[in-house]
């Protein structure tokens, strides 16, 4: 009996193994899960609709981020300038809303921004081609340039009085719940965006040859060569891809804050990119998944904002997510080596 229970224990353990290498957003899931259980058991207060439609709303930028790095991951590179590209989107496109076209209208600034970020996505994704070097030193020296540029040339001032159809974008709102207590929580119209934009996103990874263009230049770019398809259309369109997202995340970061500020989003890179791993993407290219990404940023959002809840010291909450990064990293490493 001992050993028919031996290879049973075995057997669960080899299916999980298997289950957890062809779907690794499964782990990302469980600790999502996790998290709500403890928060929600040391604090039943944290399932208030308020909270969860906060957690929702706090997702959309970092979500929109995400799908961009998701891209660049995929195909073997690494983009840290994705914030500098936002920030110098926003703040241009709103001065010139503000300043120069009063009354510019949210269908001009969306596809404005998408157009100006791309542009600088495609920037990077040349000299990421040309200079032959590692994107991580490419785009390390991008950001430092688009950040300078903007303080030097373009303007450092706060703009506290936005355009109003960034305004009244930031104020729409899909559902409005009305609690018992009268306190009155939306789920913010700017979800939509996340949404759509995960599902083009999905769509170009999943049924385009480009996305298996992505994949295979990620997992051995000298196969994928010898297979036909184009490296440098590949690093053109992963680059411009995230550069495109970042224009629109900027956009909407704008509606949400309604407030236009120059040193915005600076330092959110890592947290990102950890977020994109955490839901299964290999660093080194070649994975990834648009539902792994999501849930990766639920759970970096979720550990940045119910911290209060359980009475953990904000300073921690980085040692939780590097916790957790170890925690995942361990569990994808453990499966390949089985």
């Amino acid at each position: 009996m001992s050993d028919v229970a031996t290879l049973n224990k075995r057997g669960l353990a080899a299916r999980f193994w298997d289950l957890l290498g062809k779907r690794p957003e499964l782990f990302t899931l469980t600790l999502v899960l996790l998290t709500i259980m403890v928060v929600a058991i040391a604090n039943p207060a944290f399932l208030s609709m308020n909270n969860l439609f906060d957690i929702l709303r706090a997702s959309v930028v970092p979500g929109i981020f995400a799908m961009g790095v998701l891209v660049v991951l995929a195909a073997g590179g690494i983009d840290v300038s994705f914030t500098a590209i936002a920030a110098l989107v926003m703040y241009s496109l709103t001065m010139l809303a503000t300043n120069s076209f009063p009354g510019m209208p949210l269908w001009v600034m969306l596809p404005a921004a998408a157009i100006g970020g791309a542009v600088l996505g495609l920037g990077n994704g040349l000299l990421v081609h040309v200079l032959r070097a590692p994107s991580l030193i490419v785009t390390i020296g991008t950001q430092y340039i688009i950040r300078s540029f903007l303080l030097t040339f373009v303007g450092t001032a706060l703009f506290m009085n936005i355009p109003a159809a960034l305004d009244g974008f930031g104020r729409a709102s899909l559902i409005t719940h009305h609690g018992a207590t009268g306190m009155t929580s939306s789920l913010p119209a700017t979800v939509l965006v996340l949404l759509a934009v995960a599902l083009a996103t999905w769509l170009i990874l999943q049924r385009t040859l480009m996305g298996r263009a992505v994949f295979a230049a990620g997992g051995n770019p000298d196969i994928a060569a010898r297979l036909g398809f184009n490296l440098f259309h590949v690093r053109l369109f992963v680059f411009a891809w995230a550069g495109m997202l970042a224009g629109i995340a900027g956009i909407v970061h704008v509606s949400s804050n309604r407030l236009a500020n120059p040193f915005d989003l600076a330092g959110m890179e890592l947290e990102i990119i950890a977020a994109v791993v955490l839901g299964g993407a290999r660093i080194t290219g070649g994975s990834g998944t648009v539902i792994g990404t999501l849930l990766g940023v639920l759970l970096i959002t979720l550990v940045s904002n119910v911290l209060v809840f359980v009475g953990i010291p904000s300073t921690l909450q980085r040692t939780i997510i590097g916790a957790f990064i170890l925690l995942a990293g361990t569990a994808f490493a453990l499966r390949n080596r089985s």
